[in-house]
């Protein structure tokens, strides 16, 4: 078995021979193992443990069994306790949920804390096949039915290779220690309950059950490969990337054979499930748009736009008339005073100073505002103007404009300025505002 995960490190996780990583140590006979093969190998790794409080003095056994592995070893080793239950209720999550959630934002906190790029866990083959079972079960495609992914982000299950069977006896012959969770042997979760009823009948009647699944999981990957360079070519064609967003041309969407197929393929990577409901965003008004916990799509004319969530904060910002420059979300904004008008262009402008009633504002667009757009000879509402201008959606939401106390539109920032504040004939004093 060393041979074997030796060879495997070097042909699917080479990084891990030169690297830093961690060890997600339960005390479990997996994790254990794993322990004891890197450290046979003498790699270079520190070990981490998650209390769930969910056993009595059961968790708190493991912890001190691991915590006592480590310093035999000369382990550095992580120790981290959570209230599990109260997680749960606070979330409305399940507790198998909620334990998964609270042990991999740690990994993900931790990793940084101490500047390693990977975290091994102990998944091993009957895992896997069993959430091949449970997806199989619940209705799945190609990526549920390949069961836990060997690769996920940070997250490397070098193990995956290996039976239970092959890692029990491997802990037995080297004479390894190891605790035993009680829970595991309880029916109340539908992992347990395949665990230990359905698969076992499973492999009575089918001994090479799970090297024969190994090699569909092979196959299926090859599957998965040819899909991904067409998908690849579909995406080079249907879309382009602009102002770190993604516009998928409609029109070309839904020319595509199987679109419910395609979306689910395009949209997968960015978290998001609502297929059925991105299908409709195709022939929705423009402003809908869908959420993932990473991301939104947004329907805009033409276009479906993609963009990460992030947060927009509302701009309020106030100037003085003394003030000679001022940082904005989307440059730098410079006063001066001026004999003449030069350069006028869309990120500079010229402005009878006596028109301009202090202290000005600087926020973010609001409904119902209007301007004088100049050249335009009228007024104009400021989501009007944008829409004619064809600003996106999503862009609309940066645009910010300059004020006066009174509330006056003095210039649509880095668009257009207001006809109202414009330098006449009769002008005595220009001011000259530039965005940098």
């Amino acid at each position: 078995m060393e041979k074997l995960f030796l060879n495997h490190l070097k042909k699917s996780f080479p990084s891990l021979l030169d690297n830093k990583f961690i060890i997600a140590v339960s005390g479990g006979v997996d994790s254990i193992v794993l322990t004891h093969l890197c450290m046979k190998l003498k790699l270079d790794f520190v070990i981490a443990h998650c209390n769930f409080k969910l056993r009595g003095d059961e968790s708190n056994n493991d912890e001190k069994f691991v915590e006592d592995l480590a310093k035999q070893n000369k382990i550095k080793c992580y120790l981290k306790s959570f209230n599990t239950i109260e997680s749960s209720n606070n979330t409305n999550k399940s507790i198998q949920m909620t334990a998964r959630d609270l042990r991999y934002e740690w990994f993900e906190s931790l990793s940084k804390e101490i500047n390693v790029k990977s975290v091994l866990t102990a998944h091993h083959l009957d895992d896997s096949f069993e959430t091949f079972i449970i997806n199989l079960s619940r209705g799945t495609g190609i990526d549920g039915l390949l069961g836990i992914p060997m690769i996920n982000n940070l997250v490397l299950r070098p193990l995956l290779i290996f039976s239970k069977e092959e890692i029990v006896s491997y802990a037995k012959e080297n004479k390894i220690l190891w605790k035993e969770d009680s829970s595991n042997s309880k029916k109340d979760y539908l992992r347990n309950q395949i665990r230990l009823d359905v698969i076992p009948k499973l492999k009575n009647t089918n001994p090479d059950l799970l090297k024969n699944y190994l090699n569909s999981v092979e196959k299926l990957y090859q599957s998965k490969s040819i899909i991904k360079d067409k998908i690849d070519d579909v995406f080079r064609d249907i879309s382009f990337k602009k102002d770190g967003k993604v516009y998928f041309e409609i029109k070309k969407i839904k020319k595509l054979s199987n679109i419910e197929a395609y979306i689910y393929e395009l949209f997968k990577e960015y978290n998001f499930t609502q297929w059925k409901d991105i299908k409709d965003l195709l022939d929705s008004q423009s402003g809908k748009h869908i959420l993932s916990k990473s991301h939104r799509l947004l329907k805009d004319r033409e276009y479906l736009i993609l963009a990460k969530n992030n947060k927009t904060e509302k701009t309020r910002l106030l100037i003085s008339k003394n003030l000679k420059e001022t940082n904005i979300s989307i440059g730098k904004l410079v006063f001066s005073k001026v004999d003449k008008i030069t350069n006028e262009d869309s990120n500079t402008i010229f402005l009878d100073t006596e028109k301009l009633i202090f202290p000005l504002k600087v926020r973010s667009i609001e409904p119902g505002d209007f301007f004088y757009p100049f050249g335009m000879g009228g007024k104009k509402k400021v989501s009007k103007f944008l829409k004619d201008e064809k600003v996106s959606l999503f862009n609309k939401e940066s645009v910010l404009v300059l004020e006066t106390s009174k509330k006056d539109i003095i210039w649509l920032i880095g668009m257009r300025f207001d006809d109202r504040f414009l330098v006449t004939e009769k002008t005595k004093n220009i001011t000259k505002i530039q965005l940098n």
